[in-house]
């Protein structure tokens, strides 16, 4: 198993780095003092402008707000405790029905990313996005929220659910109290439910219809990034149904079913601009899944593009979110995709498709685990196996417990599983590394020569072959054989033709780059003044 990195269930995709004293003991004191019917008049302040925005539909003020004041707030007062309970700021926004579950909705978020949510807790939480779900579902919404909240219930609904399954799935240590709470509530974060309530969204928002009529030059969807600013109506149904989208990606890659998940995301494409590229989490996880996915699939062309471009995007503009509450996430996502890329490269070398700055950052980090993954020995598999434990998602296992069984843990199941499929890929493809590397010194050669070269009969030396053309190939969405590998031959009259993709040199690119950098020298030098 790996040494370097661990798959820790307790920190692994957590959302925000937690405080140290969260869930100590010095969490158990402050929450000794913690009243939840008392309402500080910041809280007062906050919640009765932040209703009067979203009355009036001010998004700008909301998203301030949202982004600003509550993350301020948190920090100062709630470090270790949650906010004001729902019941005791109602009052404040008059009684307000779908406005007190949106505060429920970040009161559990909050819960979530800076204390340690209880049993009971868990539970609440998922009746709570019911109730939100259904009133946008079922009811009339006629506000309008920014992307990034809206984005942002999606993505946490998708981690509340991860993480019960894994909660639910560590039975060694539950108390009577826990193991009773799951046996009353087993169709919490139900996986069904789950992935109903996502389709439902995308069904009921029509948003595949929208994004059909936006090919056609019928509507304005990602030029209004979702907005509708002239008719006024609300945005939350169509972007939460855009969102969903991308959740349902997620949930199938946790669960192992990647054709489903590309599936979900066919009405999104990803080759060009769009509405998920403007919160950068929601752009950042549709790439991580996305390419995840495509490498489970021997997709690697397809998965080392997009992590190509994601990578290039974050390297170019991470520095203007630093002072975002996702910014540590940013991070652990942009190392885990370093990692996906090397053993894509590892496994399917490409030299054409990786800019420049992207390969010098990936031969920084990762230049001699990848040399050891090009051998194929104990020491490789150790390495793939680090890489992969380090950059996987959290897979769970959907189904509930048998809790009149041994109580034992089964949380890492899923991952083992998934683990043990990757690593008997890697060993089929053990002999095709040599193959390719004699490929490379020959426009042709004779099937015995070859043969003789790699120390194995001709049978054998047949089969090797016909595993290259296998696995360097791979089956796209569309049902279409497509290459992956940069090297390919052909075989007449027992002589093996080797054809050698040509890389294409952009030297328009080459040429915009250094006109970038000459306009960055130059407004840098009429900024200097001279004495």
């Amino acid at each position: 198993m790996a040494n370097s990195y661990d798959y820790d269930d307790a920190s692994f995709d957590s959302r925000y780095a937690r405080p140290p004293s969260s869930g100590q003991g010095g969490g158990a004191a402050a929450e000794l003092s913690y009243d939840p019917n008392f309402v500080p008049d910041s809280v007062k302040t906050f919640v009765v402008h932040l209703y009067r925005h979203i009355r009036e539909k001010n998004v700008y003020e909301i998203h301030q707000m949202y982004e600003g004041s509550f993350q301020r707030l948190s920090d100062r007062m709630f470090r270790e405790n949650p906010w004001p309970s729902v019941e005791a700021i109602a009052p404040y926004v008059d009684n307000d029905h779908v406005f007190c579950l949106l505060y429920r909705e970040m009161w559990f978020r909050h819960v979530y990313a800076r204390l340690a949510p209880t049993g009971q807790q868990r539970v609440e939480s998922w009746d709570n996005y019911c109730s939100l779900f259904g009133v946008v579902l079922h009811g009339v919404v006629s506000m309008q929220l920014p992307n990034q909240w809206l984005w942002d219930m999606v993505d946490e609904f998708v981690y509340q659910f991860q993480s019960y399954c894994q909660y639910r799935a560590k039975l060694k240590n539950k108390t009577e109290e826990e193991l009773q709470l799951l046996r009353q509530y087993d169709q919490a974060w139900n996986v069904y439910g789950v992935l109903n309530y996502l389709q439902a969204l995308v069904e009921k928002s029509a948003i595949v219809d929208i994004l059909e009529r936006e090919k056609d030059g019928l509507e304005q969807f990602t030029a209004t990034d979702g907005y509708d600013y002239e008719g006024g109506t609300s945005n939350v149904l169509k972007m939460l149904g855009y969102y969903s989208m991308i959740g349902l990606l997620r949930v199938h890659c946790l669960l192992g079913d990647y054709h489903t998940g590309l599936k979900c995301l066919g009405p999104i494409d990803i080759s060009q601009q769009g509405v998920y590229m403007i919160v950068i989490g929601s752009h950042i996880s549709i790439i991580y899944h996305y390419g995840f996915a495509n490498l489970m699939l021997r997709r690697y062309v397809e998965a080392i593009r997009e992590f190509n471009k994601i990578l290039l995007y974050i390297l170019k503009y991470k520095q203007y979110h630093q002072k975002s509450p996702q910014y540590d996430q940013i991070l652990k996502k942009n190392e885990q995709m370093y990692a996906l890329l090397a053993i894509c490269l590892s496994l399917c070398p490409q030299s054409n498709i990786i800019e420049e700055n992207v390969n010098i950052q990936l031969r920084d980090k990762y230049n001699e685990k990848m040399t050891k993954m090009l051998r194929y020995d104990d020491e490789a598999y150790a390495v793939y196996d680090e890489l992969f434990t380090y950059a996987c998602p959290k897979f769970i296992t959907p189904s509930a417990p048998v809790l009149e069984e041994s109580l034992i843990n089964y949380n890492q199941d899923a991952y083992r599983l998934q683990l043990k499929l990757f690593l008997y890929e890697v060993k089929q493809q053990q002999s095709l590394s040599g193959l390719r590397s004699f490929l490379k010194l020959y426009s042709a050669i004779s099937i015995g020569k070859l043969a003789a070269y790699m120390e194995v009969d001709e049978s054998t030396m047949r089969t090797i072959l016909l595993a290259y053309k296998h696995k360097m190939h791979s089956v796209d969405s569309d049902g279409k054989i497509i290459p992956n590998a940069d090297i390919d031959f052909y075989i007449s009259e027992d002589i093996i033709h080797v054809v050698e993709s040509k890389p294409t040199k952009h030297y328009g690119d080459y040429f915009l780059r250094q006109v970038l950098k000459f306009e960055e020298m130059i407004s840098e030098l009429d900024r200097v003044k001279l004495d």
